[in-house]
């Protein structure tokens, strides 16, 4: 029985494809566009491995109207939408800023045209912490809350607090153009998801983070020391004010992310909340030290690292306060950093060349004999 369907725009790309995988295996049919700029169309094979129902796929950029123009209409029965199509990487932003806004606006203000035209009304976006900026600028702000004032420090961030602001806006216009005619127009709603940092990967080991070229995370780049690919991980900054002099950050499972994204898209189509952020963290900070020990002891070896500079915009502390989401959305994380660093590694030591080769045998055979 389809409870609902779902077009998820860069829904092969990292948290797209877990979050495709939580809706399939909640019987939502799932609709997926990207243009394959960062991902692989292999990862719809894995969802159809893991989950024993393949979603459709369609090759689409977000910034062409026309196109997604054409989705919507041979897809008339898709009623919601999770927006993760983006340019993600903070460094790269402040580099090519004008490229940020044009696909992570532009993109988005394509999308919510295309959404009002097929009267298309839930849209769950993948925001991100970096809206906050650094939040050590105000008195007792640390784990961060939804209340928060934001200031981005980078391109990337403004580019996701732009968005956040275009569809609060769009979210209320259709609300009250709705009330003018006479009707309730409780059925728009927008939730903005700010998440902090996703790691791990898929327990089964057949589906994971697979970036084309440099990764920009670090959990990623630490894979790649303990797989040979990269010598050593570049520690930027230990001159912080944390315990170690290292940035803080809150790691959160790939698998609870996900499932995050599903119960706010349950909670607007059954509360019509109308907008509303909602954090996506753990509470729990770690320090990039934290998370070498932690990885290190997954693989079972120390890695290398050395330390560099301070990068241009990032911030000492991102960690979540996620009371709200606990209490609203009836959320709450359920996987530990070491099951992450676990994952992470599971994937990465089994599939050195990510979506380019066959997931190890004996990892299919598990899966298909537990969905017999």
């Amino acid at each position: 029985m389809v409870v609902g369907s779902v077009l998820v725009t860069g829904g092969t790309g990292y948290i797209g494809s877990f979050t495709a995988l939580a809706l399939l295996e909640a019987d939502y049919k799932v609709v997926i566009v990207d243009n394959l700029y960062n991902s692989s169309e292999e990862c719809i094979n894995r969802l159809e491995l893991i989950s024993g129902k393949r979603p459709e796929y369609i090759q689409c950029d977000i910034t062409d109207e026309a196109a997604l123009d054409k989705v919507f209409e041979a897809h008339p029965d898709i009623d919601n939408v999770i927006h993760f199509a983006a340019l993600k990487a903070v460094g790269e932003s402040g580099e090519i800023p004008l490229e940020y806004y044009r696909v992570n606006v532009y993109g988005t203000l394509c999308l919510l045209k295309a959404m009002a035209k097929h009267n298309v009304t839930n849209i769950v976006f993948s925001s991100s912490a970096t809206v906050y900026g650094d939040a050590t600028r105000f008195p007792n702000m640390i784990p961060i809350p939804e209340d928060c004032p934001s200031g981005p420090t980078n391109p990337y961030g403004n580019t996701k607090a732009t968005v956040e602001a275009m569809i609060t806006d769009f979210i209320n216009a259709q609300r009250n153009n709705a009330k003018k005619e006479g009707k309730s127009g409780e059925e728009w709603n927008g939730a903005l998801l700010r998440y902090f940092n996703p790691a791990g990967a898929h327990p089964s080991g057949v589906m994971g983070e697979d970036p084309q070229g440099v990764p920009y995370n670090l959990l990623p780049l630490l894979a790649q020391v303990a797989v040979g690919k990269r010598e050593k991980l570049l520690v930027f900054g230990d001159d912080y004010d944390s315990k170690d002099g290292t940035a803080i950050r809150d790691y959160i499972h790939i698998l609870d992310l996900a499932e995050g994204h599903l119960v706010a898209l349950n909670h607007l189509r059954s509360n019509h909340p109308g907008v509303r952020a909602w954090n996506l963290g753990t509470g729990r900070g770690s320090t990039v030290y934290d998370m070498i020990k932690a990885f290190s002891h997954a693989v079972g070896r120390e890695l290398p690292y050395e330390v560099a500079p301070r990068r241009a915009g990032d911030v000492l502390n991102l960690t979540a306060n996620a009371t709200r989401a606990n209490k609203e959305l009836n959320w709450q994380t359920k996987h530990t950093l070491e099951e992450a660093c676990e994952d992470l590694w599971r994937w990465t030591e089994n599939n050195p060349q990510g979506y380019r080769q066959q997931p190890p045998k004996e990892f299919v055979e598990k899966l298909k004999g537990a969905r017999k």
